[in-house]
C-alpha cells in the first residue's frame, strides 16, 4: 500500500487515525451507542477480548465525558497483552475462569458492572459454519462471565457472527436479557458476516446461580423443531444508521473534505506482540 494520494483506502481505518482509535472497531460501538444509548447512567464498564483497545478507548471518553462523577471505572480483560491506557485498569486473564470475574469485582469493590462489552472474535478460517461455531462458543463464554459481574438492569454487548444457529443462540439470551436484539453498525462490511447483539435489562432466572460450567452451544442442543409455532423466535434485526454514510465496502479518496494533500500517518497503537512475531524472527535468521 503506497501512501500518495492517488491510493485509495478504508475510510473508516483512515478516520481512526486522524481521531487516533487504536482500530476502525471503536466506530462500531460509537454507532451503536448512538441507537441504543448504552452508556447512559453507566459507571462501570467491562471490556472482554479488549486488545488493541479502541472499545476501552471509546468506553474512556464517552463514560467521562457524560459524567461529572469521578467514580467511573472501565476494566479491560484480554489474554494478550495490551498498551495501557489512562483510566483503564487492565487484567491480562482468560474469560473462561471464575478467578477473572473474581479479580473484575475486586476492581469495582465488591460492585457489579453496568455495561459488559465484547468485540472479542476468533481467528477466521474462511469456513463459516466453523467460524460461525466458534465464535457462538467466544460469545457464550462472555456471557458466563458476564453473569458473573453484571448487574440486574444491566447492558451486554458482544459480537455474534449470522448463521442458522442465530435461533439458538437468541433463545439463550433471552433467558438472561429482556431485550435482546441483533444490530449490525454502518461501519461492518456489509460483506462480513459479523453482527452484535444488544442484550438490555438483565434479569436472571429465579434461582440462577452463575457457574462457567454452563452448556455452551453443541450439536445436541440444535433440535429446531422446538422453535416452531408459540416457541418459534423471529429474531429482530436493526441497522445501526441510514445510507447516507461512509460505505465501509466502499474505497475513498484519501483526501478528506477541505484537504489539497494527504500525510501518511502510522496505526495509533501497533501489535504489543503480535503472533507472527515469532515466524518473521525465524525467517530473518534462516535468510542469515
Amino acid at each position: 500500500m503506497g501512501k500518495t494520494s492517488k491510493d485509495k483506502r478504508d475510510i473508516y481505518y483512515r478516520l481512526a487515525k486522524e481521531e487516533g482509535w487504536r482500530a476502525r472497531s471503536a466506530f462500531k460501538l460509537l454507532q451503536i451507542n448512538e441507537e441504543y444509548n448504552i452508556f447512559d447512567g453507566v459507571l462501570r464498564a467491562v471490556d472482554l477480548c479488549a486488545a488493541p483497545g479502541s472499545w476501552s478507548q471509546v468506553l474512556t471518553k464517552k463514560l467521562r465525558e457524560n459524567s461529572d462523577n469521578k467514580d467511573v471505572k472501565i476494566v479491560a480483560v484480554d489474554l494478550q497483552a495490551m498498551a495501557p491506557l489512562p483510566g483503564v485498569i487492565q487484567i491480562q486473564g482468560d474469560i473462561t475462569k471464575v478467578s477473572t470475574a473474581n479479580e473484575i469485582i475486586k476492581e469495582f469493590a465488591g460492585l457489579k458492572a453496568d455495561l459488559v462489552v465484547c468485540d472479542g472474535a476468533p481467528d477466521v478460517t474462511g469456513l463459516h459454519d466453523i467460524d460461525e461455531y466458534v465464535q457462538s462458543q467466544l460469545l457464550l463464554a462472555a456471557l458466563n462471565i458476564t453473569t458473573h459481574v453484571l448487574k440486574t438492569n444491566g447492558v451486554f454487548v458482544a459480537k455474534i457472527f449470522r448463521g442458522k444457529d442465530v435461533t439458538l443462540l437468541y433463545s439463550q439470551l433471552r433467558q438472561f436479557f429482556e431485550f435482546v436484539t441483533v444490530s449490525k453498525p454502518r461501519s461492518s462490511r456489509n460483506s462480513s458476516i459479523e453482527a452484535f447483539v444488544i442484550c438490555q435489562n438483565y434479569q436472571p432466572p429465579e434461582g440462577f446461580v452463575p457457574t462457567m460450567v454452563n452448556p455452551l452451544l453443541d450439536h445436541k442442543y440444535c433440535d429446531f423443531n422446538q422453535f416452531t409455532g408459540p416457541n418459534r423466535y423471529i429474531v429482530p434485526f436493526n441497522a445501526c444508521g441510514d445510507l447516507s454514510a461512509y460505505d465501509s465496502d466502499t474505497s475513498y479518496s484519501l483526501l478528506l473534505e477541505g484537504q489539497n494533500s494527504y500525510e501518511y500517518k502510522n496505526p495509533v497503537q501497533a501489535p504489543i506482540n503480535p503472533p507472527y512475531k515469532e515466524v518473521l524472527e525465524k525467517q530473518k535468521s534462516d535468510n542469515k
